[in-house]
């Protein structure tokens, strides 16, 4: 990203701007912008921008034409540093303070040798787009277009991670009526209504009495012997000695198998 940056302005080295501080930057600033004061105004940031736009890289240089908004775009952004690097944006302010409110210039960072910097810079020397040697006393700090780029490749993934990745069903949800059954209120009211029948199933048992083993039934059948109708228990009756049928003075007494003769 640097070296891309870099190769991009080098090519616009020994540019001189027009009369009434008029620069192809500032022209393409102001139609981008839809600003027509720009044409004619100072062009160090603009400058960046414009080359950052052609090296494809605004996105994490950022487009601006005032420096300090520029700045803080990439304290924002979480890219600022102390420490100079190539590729990195240097924001000065000439009369050496630290806060960004009095940043009044930008340019970037070509190389670093021991305690000096060398710049590439726009509208320096009244009209020139030029090298510089800085010392670092000026310097307020460094915007670095390769951490604005890293925090927001790190910010995507974080918003795209899931925990536990869902497995993508073949039908739609909710295309089939069995899909209810899995939810959690399906599951709660499933468990309810099992322990309410359970909870009565309980009850009734313990309320039935057991009955003695020749009890006869708490519901008699009804059978029809003749034109009357008579109560029949449906518990059979038990093995016992054999009742004696009453049997009408005078008629034939029928012999059963089991009478013994007198």
């Amino acid at each position: 990203m640097a070296d891309k940056l870099l190769k991009t302005v080098q090519k616009e080295l020994g540019y001189r701007e027009k009369n009434g501080q008029h620069t192809k930057f500032g022209h393409w600033y102001a139609e981008r912008v839809d600003d027509p004061q720009y044409k004619n105004a100072p062009w160090c940031d603009m400058f960046l921008a414009w080359a950052a736009d052609k090296a494809g890289l605004t996105e994490y240089v950022g487009q601006f034409a005032w420096t300090p908004s520029h700045a803080v775009w990439f304290i924002e952004q979480d890219a600022w540093t102390r420490k100079p690097e190539p590729g990195a944006l240097v924001f000065f302010d000439w009369k050496g303070g630290e806060s960004y409110k009095g940043i009044d210039h930008v340019g970037v960072v070509e190389r670093v040798v021991g305690e000096k910097i060398h710049t590439i810079e726009a509208n320096v020397d009244r009209v020139w787009l030029k090298r510089k040697v800085r010392d670092t006393d000026k310097v307020v700090g460094y915007g670095l277009p390769r951490l604005v780029k890293a925090n927001a490749e790190r910010i995507e993934i974080r918003e795209t991670e899931q925990p536990f990745p869902l497995r993508e069903r073949a039908d739609k949800a909710g295309s089939n009526p069995l899909d209810v059954i899995g939810t959690p209120v399906a599951l709660l009211l499933i468990m309810v209504v099992t322990t309410v029948v359970v909870a009565f199933r309980l009850a009734g048992r313990r309320r039935v009495r057991p009955r003695p083993w020749n009890a006869p039934s708490a519901q008699p059948e009804i059978e029809r012997s003749g034109p009357q109708y008579v109560m029949r228990d449906q518990v059979p009756p038990q093995p016992g000695p054999p009742s004696r049928e009453s049997v009408p003075v005078g008629a034939p007494r029928r012999r059963r198998p089991y009478d013994r003769e007198s």
